[in-house]
C-alpha cells in the first residue's frame, strides 16, 4: 500500500505558485478555509480531523498544509514568513476557484486568518478564531517550549500534554504518530527554521498593528481554552476589544486543543455562527 494510500493526512496536490500544497477538499455547501496551528508534525489533517468530520455534511472545507508543515512540498532555500504564508493561501484560494470563503483559524492560523482578513478583505466571509496569535503577547513557556521542540517521543509527550487540558488525551498512540510525523526527512529542519530563540520577536512578527485589527468589519467569532497554556485567553480578549463585530466563547476545563477537547461543541458552535445570516 501506498504511504498516500495509508496516511490521510496525504490528501490532494495543488501547485500554489513555488509551493506544491497538499490539501483536504471534503464536503460541500458555502466553503470554509480551515488554517491549522504550527505545532510541531502538525498538518492540516491532525489538526482539523474532527472538526471535518462534524461539519462536513454542511459546508465544503478546504484544509491546506502551510508551508513547511506537513505534507506539503517547497523549494530548498525557502524563508519563512508570514507573507511568504498569505501568499500561499490566497494562490490556493485562487486555484481552487474560491473567491470568497469563511476562514477558521487556530493558533498561528489565526495570526493568518486575520492577515487574510486585513489585506484580502474581499476574499472572506466571516471569522472562526481559535486560541489565535496575532495581537502582541510576552511569550508563554508553553509556546516557547511548542516551537523549541526537539524530535524525541518524551519531548513530543511533553508538548502534547501542554497543549491538553484533559491529559487522558495524550496517549502513547498519539504521541508516537506525532512523534514520527516531526521527524520525516527535512520537517525539523524547516520547523527550527521557523521560530529560533530568542522567541518573544516571532509573537511580535507574527501580530498586526492595532489599527489594521480594528478595522476589520467581518463578523468574528472567537474561541479560546480558559487553560490555555501555550496562548493565553488574553489574546482573545484583546480581539474581543479590537474587532467592532466580534462576540468570544470560552471553554473552561480547556487547553490549546479546542476542537479536539470540545469538538462536538466546538462544531455546534461554528456551524451556528457561520450559518447565522
Amino acid at each position: 500500500m501506498s504511504e498516500q494510500a495509508s496516511n490521510p493526512e496525504i490528501g490532494q496536490s495543488i501547485q500554489t505558485g513555488a509551493i506544491l500544497t497538499n490539501y483536504h477538499d471534503i464536503g460541500s455547501g458555502e466553503p470554509v478555509l480551515l488554517l491549522h496551528g504550527s505545532g510541531p508534525g502538525v498538518s492540516a489533517w491532525a489538526n482539523w480531523r474532527l472538526p471535518i468530520q462534524g461539519l462536513k455534511d454542511q459546508f465544503r472545507l478546504l484544509a491546506p498544509d502551510l508551508a513547511g508543515f506537513g505534507y506539503t512540498q517547497v523549494p530548498e532555500g525557502i524563508e519563512y514568513s508570514r507573507q511568504l504564508w498569505l501568499e500561499q493561501i490566497v494562490a490556493f484560494m485562487d486555484a481552487k476557484g474560491i473567491d470568497r470563503a469563511s476562514v477558521i483559524g487556530n493558533s498561528f492560523g489565526g495570526s493568518m486568518a486575520l492577515a487574510l482578513a486585513i489585506h484580502h478583505p474581499e476574499r472572506v466571509n466571516k471569522l472562526i478564531l481559535m486560541g489565535s496569535v496575532g495581537v502582541p503577547f510576552e511569550l508563554t513557556a508553553g509556546l516557547d517550549a511548542v516551537w523549541g521542540y526537539e524530535p524525541s517521543e518524551d519531548n513530543m509527550r511533553a508538548i502534547m500534554r501542554i497543549f491538553a487540558y484533559d491529559q487522558k488525551l495524550v496517549g502513547d498512540d498519539l504521541v508516537r504518530m506525532r512523534y514520527e510525523a516531526s521527524k520525516r526527512p527535512g520537517v525539523q529542519e524547516a520547523y527550527a527554521s521557523m521560530f529560533p530563540a530568542p522567541r518573544q520577536r516571532w509573537v511580535e512578527a507574527m501580530a498586526h498593528e492595532e489599527a489594521q485589527v480594528r478595522g476589520i468589519k467581518h463578523p468574528t467569532l472567537l474561541v479560546h481554552g480558559r487553560d490555555d497554556r501555550v496562548i493565553p485567553l488574553e489574546t482573545s480578549l484583546t480581539l474581543l476589544q479590537w474587532i467592532d463585530n466580534s462576540q468570544l466563547h470560552a471553554f473552561g476545563r480547556c487547553g490549546h486543543w479546542t476542537q479536539i477537547e470540545h469538538a462536538a461543541a466546538f462544531c455546534q458552535l461554528a456551524s451556528s455562527f457561520l450559518k447565522a445570516d
